[in-house]
């Protein structure tokens, strides 16, 4: 089993976007008080933690994660006296709570970045990188910015260029000066101080760049894109060789993990944008001077979900996490929904991709290490289509129509079918509209019916906490009769628990004669037929044993 002190090693974690969870005050824009109200049900689906994504003071250029204060909360989510109280009520129900920090870069308006940009010589001229024009008064290099064009902008009270992986209005702090170092984990501090469990990182893999400032070479046409990132999308027209990933930012990580173990909190990383996104997530939670946990884009595309796709993602973290923890992440805010993601690739039939959504569930809380649900994925919502005069996403209206965006997954939660607004706010208008088709999957909905998706995720959720081998035992990846089977064992002292998947829309057979006396569990989740020593499984079937 788990030891208490290393819960974050099989944890389910739960994903709010503030924004979008639950408005209170009736202005349209999701907030504090919102999640305070409706941390029950957060608590109801049997999740460990919440990781709540930022809150903080912005002139919300990128909804939050341009960070002018990062020690205060922003008036629109609240006060800090309303986060507090989620603190505490999250902790009385047994809830671990992780916050998002933004360490890469900081707004244009925070008091750093404005005392920085006056001149090269006061106290805070090295805290943001900064690097002078070319001869011809060009950037220094090719580099470009995530959200489209050049990474460097002019300033001219400077006569030099800043360095954003982001907006221009999100310029990235220089890691390689201690005094940042020392004033971010100030920053960690007084978060860990007020009883925080630990920290989502943002962008931990942008933190150092390579200070020769070579070009990036073009990314010849045979050379595959990372995983989840869109064929049209500019920035990956580069190999991205010297803007991020630098072996100089492992080195930092050991300050910080020391600190996290201080308070015996934890940090989950997010890795971004890597050519390389398994192995590279691997690199940052190796040993125990780095970080904790990490997720990464690997179950982010859109191709389909095939057993082969499956099998090859747990041979290959079998391989690299041989003593860190991957977080299986599938939807974010920055992703479109996994309903919609893989739904092109199935059959039409309503029920059997009702069954792809349960299988899938059943999926990622099994496999080893740790889980994040992304709020609305347990509902089944799909991807929004957000219309051009109402986007809000800064990504998506600078690349649109090449890159729509995030907005589509930014959506408010449907909470009652039938209220104004879907029970999120009371305003005439949200800050996203809430699409028609998302008002049948609505919490209310699906808390009345026992078949529903919301529920099958709660029920799993629950008995996964009950499987000793799911808290902390080793997977061993099987060979099986049937190609569209992923199979596995989860084993520790206590339990050998064989988990079966069927990833194609037929009905499969699998000869149970090779295992030893199987005692079905979960059966008030998913149902089977077995005879003649013969299990068979339906349409995207799901099957757990315990081995005697």
């Amino acid at each position: 089993m788990t030891s208490s002190s290393a819960w974050w090693r099989s944890a389910v974690i739960y994903q709010i976007y503030p924004r979008s969870f639950m408005d209170s005050t009736g202005d349209g824009i999701g907030d504090l008080p919102g999640i305070l109200q409706q941390l029950d049900y957060v608590a109801s689906l049997g999740v460990d933690a919440v990781w709540i994504s930022p809150f903080f003071k912005s002139p919300m250029k990128d909804f939050g994660y341009d960070i002018s204060d990062y020690r205060d909360v922003d008036p629109i989510f609240g006060t800090l006296d309303d986060f507090k109280d989620i603190l505490h009520a999250a902790h009385d129900r047994g809830l671990k709570v992780l916050i998002d920090q933004v360490w890469n870069h900081t707004s244009d308006q925070h008091p750093w970045f404005e005392e920085s940009r006056l001149s090269r010589d006061n106290p805070k001229a090295d805290w943001y990188v900064w690097v002078d024009a070319k001869p011809d008064g060009t950037p220094p290099n090719n580099w470009l910015s995530t959200f489209g064009g050049s990474a460097w902008t002019w300033e001219p009270r400077r006569q030099q260029y800043y360095l954003h992986n982001f907006l221009d209005s999100q310029p990235d702090l220089n890691w390689y000066n201690p005094d940042v170092l020392d004033a971010i984990l100030d920053t960690a501090r007084f978060w860990l101080e007020m009883g925080v469990d630990g920290f989502r990182l943002d962008v931990v893999n942008f933190f150092t760049y390579d200070r020769s400032l070579q070009d990036n070479p073009m990314r010849p046409a045979d050379k595959p894109r990372p995983a989840g990132a869109s064929p049209t999308d500019p920035f990956f027209s580069q190999v991205n060789l010297y803007n991020f990933c630098q072996a100089e930012t492992l080195k930092l990580l050991k300050p910080i993990r020391q600190l996290m173990d201080e308070y015996d909190a934890t940090t989950l990383a997010e890795i971004s944008s890597a050519e390389d996104a398994l192995s590279t997530s691997s690199d940052y939670v190796r040993g125990r001077d780095r970080l904790h946990t990490a997720y990464n884009s690997s179950l982010m595309t859109d191709e389909p979900l095939t057993a082969q796709r499956v099998k090859h993602l747990i041979h290959q973290v079998d391989t690299l996490f041989d003593d860190g923890v991957i977080c299986w992440t599938a939807g974010t805010h920055d992703f479109p929904r996994l309903k919609s993601r893989w739904s092109k690739y199935q059959p039409t039939e309503e029920f059997l991709r009702d069954a792809f959504d349960s299988m899938f569930a059943a999926l990622i809380i099994s496999l080893k290490g740790n889980c994040c649900i992304y709020q609305g994925d347990e509902l089944g919502l799909t991807q929004a289509d957000i219309p051009h005069e109402k986007m809000q996403d800064p990504f998506g209206i600078q690349g649109y129509p090449q890159v729509l965006g995030r907005d589509g997954s930014r959506t408010p939660m449907p909470w009652r079918q039938a209220a104004y607004q879907a029970g999120f706010t009371k305003a005439a208008e949200p800050w996203l509209p809430i699409p028609e088709e998302h008002l049948p999957y609505a919490v209310d909905v699906q808390e009345a019916d026992p078949s529903s998706l919301l529920h099958r995720y709660r029920r799993l959720i629950h008995w996964r906490r009950l499987q000793p081998a799911l808290q902390g035992g080793d997977l061993h990846l099987l060979k099986l009769d049937a190609e569209p089977l992923v199979g596995f064992i989860r084993a520790c002292d206590e339990q050998q628990l064989l988990c079966l998947f069927n990833l194609s829309a037929d009905t499969v057979y699998q000869d149970m004669t090779r295992f030893p006396q199987c005692e079905p569990t979960a059966q008030n989740v998913f149902s089977d037929r077995s005879f003649h020593h013969t299990l068979e499984l339906p349409p995207y079937g799901v099957y757990f044993a315990n081995l005697c």
